[in-house]
């Protein structure tokens, strides 16, 4: 059995749902299967509506914002949805929606992007992530 990976995606940012999806490949890439736990603001991040518009950055230096864009945009990175569709064509990698936040907005799994696998309540995910050699939280 693979080890694993836990994620806990909170923020509906591009720059950390770009780290999520950057970490959940580096995870793959050493063989590890990876489960993230989508909730909060990331839930936002992954409706179908808004997973190909989602331009939000942490404000935490807005000052250097647009240069981060340009910069991305130089070297021709994909965006986080398109990262996170690799990596998870690359290995085995679960993208759960917490059940408690799409039922407090009246979201269904039919709202998110297909690249979710389901909607679970925190109980779950804490059994899969007593498995994982590592929890991350972003």
């Amino acid at each position: 059995m693979a080890e694993k990976m836990a994620m806990i995606l909170f923020s509906g940012t591009v720059d950390k749902l770009m780290a999520g999806s950057i970490m959940a490949g580096g995870a793959v890439a050493m063989g590890m299967d990876v489960d993230i736990f989508v909730t909060f603001w990331g839930l936002v991040a992954f409706r179908k509506d808004m997973a190909d518009k989602n331009q939000r950055m942490s404000q935490d230096f807005a000052e250097m914002i647009p240069q981060f864009g340009k910069a991305m945009a130089a070297k021709k990175m994909p965006s986080w949805i398109e990262n996170l569709k690799k990596v998870k064509g690359l290995g085995n990698v679960k993208i759960h929606v917490c059940s408690m936040m799409s039922d407090v907005m009246e979201w269904k799994k039919a709202d998110f992007v297909d690249l979710v696998d389901d909607v679970i309540g925190v109980g779950s995910f804490i059994d899969m992530a007593k498995e994982a050699k590592m929890t991350l939280f972003i």
